[in-house]
């Protein structure tokens, strides 16, 4: 079945919860129940497209909460099953908010942050479609700093009949025909040139047009990318001033920006590049000009509203009732002020505004110290599905080693391999490597897959270190090898807590 490139109204041309699961599994091991409940509520929302308008006004997206340990695959359910199906995705700590009346970022600005990536995507896939005509307006611009026509040789346009001029154009026109060319700046308004000029005029722009021809195929097979040409482009101005409000102080910045934009005129400045740079340069010009930007920030409100997927992690560390006193951000107040965002709410940005009504929000947090029940009622009743995802054990992390598309054993011999070395890493090895792992998320702190990353960068770093100097091509890594490199480290705890 073919993939859309985003949810679409049609139920047939959406992934099957199956097809989301087998997905998933492509990238993380085990927590099948979490992959579950994700590609149910993705499931969901197609079929909620597939309604009645006022039923789907109805049908609330169902927000889930993600319960475990750091480093057991909650970010990354959510980031892939994001990338799956190509829907505006933020990640963002819900321990970095501050409630109303302190300064810091406030929780809209998640919205905000969400349609501003919205945006940028959508406008990269219509730069993607006007590349064709972008790439030869640049062209023609190159080919005008490279061979430019003389001044004389350039067409001049005729004037239009009065009977296709609105009413000011005609009296423009009429204005200029009044007037004394001729005596005010010494020469007659049109100046006369016989035939023979206009037959000499016609041949030399027909010689320079071949020319320039030829110009273009040689530019089109690559001859003049290190020819330094000079072109105009814009100034791009960097914002100056920052506003303290209450409605946000991001917000507050980018209307200001946006003031200033529209007060000052654009500026453009003389650069000197090479040709092949100067062309990606020109080539965006363009393609910000074929693009409609109204178009562009409709569609990207439209998948915010309707495929919009926030993941607020650490959502633990806002959990529970302050019993301090004093001027302190208070973490029931926090939860909220989240609180309308996730029941639904009408949010302003810069490109408009923005409903959060059938926004999927994933919440994740080990709550080690906390529990969901802590969690406001109101909030918790708006994250009906839970799932506790399961710490990882030392099968877990063989798997992880060697099964994902972007294993950690094939992204280090791919590192190794830039270097002309192949590395062989047996399954003892492969084995010691998960029991070491496992060993030490035991014994010092449990970081989930995380330790995979340290113990491999360590297994490795001589290698890596020694690897543009070695003589021999092909690299064994057993257990044996595994042992020495960091048996003395496992058993010294204090070394240990430091290194892994």
């Amino acid at each position: 079945m073919q993939k859309s490139k985003v949810e679409t109204k049609v139920l047939a041309e959406a992934l099957t919860p199956r097809q989301i699961v087998e997905e998933l599994d492509k990238y993380i091991i085990g927590q099948f129940e979490a992959k579950r409940s994700v590609a149910i509520a993705l499931r969901n929302r197609a079929r909620r497209q597939m309604l009645d308008a006022d039923m789907q006004d109805e049908v609330a997206p169902k927000n889930i909460i993600m319960i475990g340990s750091t480093g057991v695959g909650k970010t990354e359910i959510a980031r892939r099953l994001a990338r799956l199906v190509e829907a505006p995705f933020i990640k963002v700590e819900a321990s970095k908010y501050t409630e109303i009346g302190y300064v810091g970022r406030d929780v809209e600005s998640m919205i905000r942050d969400l349609t501003e990536l919205s945006v940028s995507r959508v406008k990269t896939e219509q730069t993607d479609t006007v590349e064709e005509e972008a790439l030869e307006r640049a062209e023609e611009r190159l080919l005008n700093c490279l061979f430019p026509m003389p001044r004389n040789l350039k067409v001049k346009t005729p004037p239009r009949p009065p009977e296709e001029l609105d009413l000011e154009e005609q009296i423009e026109e009429i204005e200029l025909d009044e007037l004394d060319f001729e005596e005010e700046f010494g020469f007659p308004f049109e100046l006369e040139t016989d035939e023979e000029d206009n037959k000499a005029i016609e041949e030399q722009r027909k010689r320079h047009e071949k020319t320039r021809e030829k110009l273009r195929k040689r530019l089109r097979d690559g001859e003049f990318e290190n020819r330094l040409v000079e072109i105009n482009m814009k100034s791009r101005s960097t914002p100056f001033v920052e506003i303290f409000s209450p409605g946000g102080i991001e917000e507050m910045d980018i209307n200001f920006k946006d003031m200033f934009n529209n007060i000052l005129p654009s500026q453009t400045k003389k650069r000197r590049v090479p040709v092949s740079e100067a062309r990606q340069i020109l080539m965006q010009e363009e393609a910000e000009k074929l693009i409609d930007m109204d178009a562009v920030i409709n569609e990207a409100i439209e998948r915010v509203e309707n495929s919009g997927i926030v993941f607020l992690d650490e959502i633990d560390k806002i959990a529970g009732r302050e019993s301090r006193h004093g001027p302190d951000v208070s973490r029931e107040g926090v939860q909220r002020d989240i609180l309308p965002i996730i029941e639904g709410s009408t949010i302003a940005t810069k490109y408009g505004a923005v409903s959060t009504h059938h926004i999927l929000f994933i919440a994740a947090g080990a709550f080690h110290v906390s529990n969901p029940s802590d969690l406001i009622p109101e909030l918790q009743g708006r994250f009906p599905i839970r799932v506790e995802l399961k710490s990882l054990n030392q099968s877990d992390f063989k798997s992880i080693l060697t099964e994902p598309k972007n294993a950690l054993v094939k992204q280090y011999t791919a590192l190794l391999q830039t270097e002309g070395i192949e590395a062989t890493i047996t399954d003892d090895a492969i084995d010691e490597i998960a029991a070491l792992a496992f060993q030490v998320n035991e014994s010092v702190e449990d970081i989930g897959a995380r330790r995979l990353h340290t113990i491999m960068e360590k297994l490795f770093e001589n290698l890596f270190f020694d690897a543009p100097d070695l003589e021999k091509d092909n690299v064994t890594i057993d257990a044996e090898y595994v042992t020495g490199e960091l048996a003395e480290i496992v058993k010294d705890q204090d070394l240990s807590r430091y290194i892994l």
